[in-house]
């Protein structure tokens, strides 16, 4: 039986201080606008139920007006009762906004086992049975199969 979720855990949690429930807003603020915009604003504080937001200009300012409601909804679904009632916004210079880090490349793919290898002997282009290798060796890397299942060449294939 599934425990009822209690969407007001992070109010009892992080509620109780100031300080804690602006922490909290501050985590959540980037799941709350994105990634993008939230490197291009800054939550500087919470004053009586109205979260304050550093934007760089009158523009941003007017972008974030018109998307109060979802912000707030958002905010909501992280924060619950510690929630702030409403956004305002500041126009100011912003800390050094930090550059968007690249993804991690992707782990290289772990080589096939040999009964796969056996198997993809059958494929007659060898630019089709190479990609089929690569992505089964991808898929395999991924799940954590290492050509010990019921794949090709084994006892139950």
């Amino acid at each position: 039986m599934e425990r009822p979720r209690d969407p007001d855990l992070a109010a009892r949690l992080f509620g109780a201080r100031p300080e804690h429930t602006l922490a909290l807003l501050r985590a959540a603020w980037p799941a709350a606008v994105g990634p993008e915009l939230a490197r291009r604003t800054e939550v500087v504080a919470l004053d009586r139920g109205i979260l304050r937001v550093k934007v760089p200009d009158l523009r941003w300012q007017r972008s974030l007006l018109r998307l109060r409601g979802d912000i707030l909804s958002r905010l909501r679904s992280v924060a619950g009762a510690a929630a702030p009632r409403g956004l305002g916004f500041v126009a100011g210079e912003l800390a050094e906004i930090p550059e968007a880090a690249p993804p991690p490349p992707p782990a290289p793919a772990p080589p096939p086992p040999a009964a796969l290898v056996e198997a993809a002997r059958a494929i007659p282009d060898p630019d089709v049975q190479a990609r089929f290798l690569a992505a089964a060796s991808r898929y395999l890397g991924r799940f954590g199969g290492h050509g010990g299942g019921a794949g090709p060449g084994s006892a139950a294939g």
